[in-house]
């Protein structure tokens, strides 16, 4: 699987404190090996957002991403804000 990163993942990315840059980083990881790990919480969004997914950094960090094909593009990183 590859993973591909929007320009807007990748400048809000660049804002987060560098222990959450950290996390997101092992999360990242663990996403590679499994993306639906029980630890990652990954889930399907609804409304708006039915064609997207999340899963979470920690408890106020997520990263929002889709499917591409084989590939995954990672859309945006943040707390529940990305939702809006």
């Amino acid at each position: 699987m590859k993973i591909r990163f929007s320009s807007r993942f990748k400048r809000h990315y660049k804002k987060l404190p560098f222990e959450v840059k950290l996390k997101a980083e092992q999360r990242e990881v663990m996403f590679r090996a499994d993306p639906f790990s029980f630890q990652l919480n990954t889930h399907k969004l609804h409304g708006k957002l039915k064609n997207q997914w999340s899963f979470s950094v920690d408890n106020k960090c997520r990263i929002l991403f889709e499917f591409d094909g084989s590939d995954v593009i990672f859309l945006d990183v943040g707390d529940h804000d990305l939702y809006k």
